[in-house]
Order: C-alpha cells, then structure tokens, then sequence
C-alpha cells in the first residue's frame, strides 16, 4: 500500500509536500492497484453504454466514483443507478436535488440519463476521468495521514471544476457550499463556527461573500483561484486548523495569521 512521504505536519509539512508532489504522484500511480484498476477501466469503459453495466462492474465503478470523491457509495448501487439514470437534464433529476454537487456532477461527466448521449464514447473519457480518479486516490492516501493535506490538495481542481459551470457569483459560492471538501477548507479558513452550516443558506452566501471580500478584496472564485490567493486560502486554513487542535503555541499561530 502506497504510503505518502510527510515528515512533518502543518504548514511546513504542506509546502514539502508541494515540493515532492510530482515525483510522489508518479510513484502512486505505478502502485499495482491503481495500474490494474485504471488500465482495466481504459480497456472497457469504452463498451459501457448504460448505468446498468457501469453499476455491474465493480472495478469500473471503483474507478467511476473515485474520480469524483464518491468511494463510498461503492456498495450503493441502486442509489448510483438511480443517479446516473436519471442524468441531468431534468432539474427534477435526483443529482439536481442533491445539495452535494459531486453527484451532479458524476452524472453529467456520464450522460447516462435520458435523451442524452453516453460520454463514455468519446476519445479522451477514459483519460479523464483517470486522471480525476488519481488525484483524488493520492488525496485519500495522503488524506490517510493527514486529512488538512487532503483537503487543501482539493482546492484547485475544485475550485476549477465551478468556474467551469458558472460564471455567476451566487452560483459559484452555492456550487462552495454544496462541495463538503471545498466548504469545509473555506469555513475554517475564514473562521466560521460549526454552527454556520445551520443559518439559512441565503445568509451563509451573504457571509462568505463577505468574508472574500474582506480577505481577498473580490467575491469572484475566479480571483480566488489565482495562485497567490489559493496558497493564501490554505495557509489560512491549515494555520486555523492547527489552531483548533491547539498544535500551536496560542502566541505563534496569532503572528502565523496576522503575517497571512
């Protein structure tokens, strides 16, 4: 089992995993189950037309869903089923009703459901959606060690995957509150309570609007997702987090904050 190089923890801990990313990634990928997991899914996925043969392939499942954080819901094939059946194109379609869009977008990356055209047929599918399945694979391996990693390995490609659906503001920050990985990096990184995720959702918008535009001076994700500011989001997250844990001394993570 693949086991991610992380000497140290925190901040430091984050930025040696930024220098060692590409050669740790390339040493995860050459790892025997995940060459045998993404080259049988290159092989067949091609042939897969329907929900009902994704569903009853459990290696190409374990790949389908892994690509989009999904791994477990692996046993629920019903409810998976059910999800790609009934596509997207219905706003009364279960993944449109779901708050978390990660089904949504499952759903829509197959176009499985009615009066839509399987995407499993195009030419670069299957190299897709491998790639999303081994970033998020290395995310839960280092996410095994440390979960903040995992998390703050998430953002760009998160933050990325709403831009790409929406030019809307609203939509955007909605698309946040409905993606738990990238929302919870955003509650602690802007220092909201547990107890924010339980105010209406209208003020939860009004609040993180707020708090982008106070610590990164736009409301835009797209500003957000400039690299300064991303680097900025997640020293503000995993410098709070630590704070929450007390790992710290009190005295250090205020100037560590106030120097973000």
């Amino acid at each position: 089992m693949f086991q991610p190089v992380l000497p140290i923890q925190g901040y430091g801990g984050w930025q040696f995993l930024q220098r060692t990313l590409d050669q740790q990634r390339d040493t995860f990928q050459e790892t025997p189950v995940v060459k045998r997991l993404t080259e049988a899914f290159e092989e067949k996925i091609g042939t897969v037309l329907t929900a009902g043969q994704l569903v009853e392939d459990r290696d190409l499942l374990q790949v389908a869903l892994g690509a989009f954080g999904l791994d477990e819901d692996i046993g629920n094939t019903f409810f998976i089923r059910r999800i790609l059946e009934d596509g997207t194109l219905d706003p009364a379609a279960l993944s449109n009703r779901l708050s978390d869009v990660r089904y949504r977008n499952f759903a829509d990356a197959f176009g499985f459901g009615a009066n839509q055209i399987p995407k499993t047929i195009e030419p670069d599918f299957a190299s897709d959606i491998i790639e999303q399945y081994q970033a998020r694979q290395f995310e839960r391996a280092v996410g095994d060690q440390n979960d903040d990693f995992r998390l703050s390995l998430n953002v760009e490609p998160a933050i990325a995957e709403i831009l790409k659906r929406s030019n809307d503001i609203d939509a955007q920050w909605f698309s946040v509150m409905g993606t738990p990985p990238l929302r919870k990096v955003f509650e602690v990184a802007f220092g909201l309570p547990s107890s924010f995720a339980q105010i209406d959702l209208d003020q939860q918008l009004e609040v993180l609007k707020d708090r982008s535009r106070s610590l990164f001076g736009d409301t835009n994700l797209a500003s957000i997702s400039q690299k300064e500011q991303t680097e900025k989001l997640i020293r503000l997250f995993l410098l709070r987090s630590e704070a929450e844990a007390a790992v710290l001394p009190q005295g250090q993570i205020a100037l560590s904050l106030l120097q973000s």
